[in-house]
């Protein structure tokens, strides 16, 4: 980062989405969509601000890929330390980002249910670190959302889990 900048804590991001997820689970029992989207929604702040600070010294981006590329690598790298590990198109709008060892769902437990979520007896520890994961999704998701709003690129933005602490982000470009 360049001198005068200021950096937040890697901790510091990792706790701000745990205690989303857990407060707002909290606060909206039974309807975990509504908390999904109110989380999701605060990432997408963050995620205008961080990319604005990011990029006021740059010149414009010629198309989308190159926004997509900016995210994958340098967005990516401020926020995660790392970059993405693969990115897929279908060269219509659709672009898949895989990170193998995504740094927000390294430190989950497989033997802890979400914050909110039943469990039965027939739950396996793989499906519940799952179906915890999904939840501290909500706020990446919002904030690559954000991100490539503010970049002139309406989108919708969707995660899944692969296997733990892998993840992919799914960016569907609106026409």
């Amino acid at each position: 980062m360049p001198p005068g900048s200021r950096e937040i804590a890697e901790s510091c991001l990792d706790l701000l989405n745990i205690e989303l997820v857990r407060s707002y689970s909290e606060q909206l029992k039974g309807r975990p969509e509504l908390a999904g989207r109110r989380v999701e929604a605060i990432g997408f702040q963050v995620g205008q601000q961080l990319v604005e600070r990011a990029t006021k010294e740059r010149p414009r981006f010629a198309d989308h890929l190159e926004v997509i590329k900016f995210i994958c690598k340098d967005l990516w790298s401020d926020v995660f330390k790392k970059q993405v590990d693969n990115l897929k198109t279908n060269h219509r709008g659709t672009f898949v980002l895989q990170d193998t060892r995504f740094r927000w769902l390294t430190r989950l437990s497989s033997d802890v249910p979400p914050p909110g979520t039943p469990v039965s007896p027939s739950d396996t520890p793989a499906a519940r670190a799952s179906a915890e994961a999904g939840a501290y999704l909500y706020f990446p998701c919002g904030l690559i959302r954000g991100a490539l709003t503010n970049l002139g690129i309406p989108c919708t933005v969707s995660a899944e889990v692969n296997q733990l602490p892998a993840c992919s982000f799914t960016i569907k470009i609106k026409p």
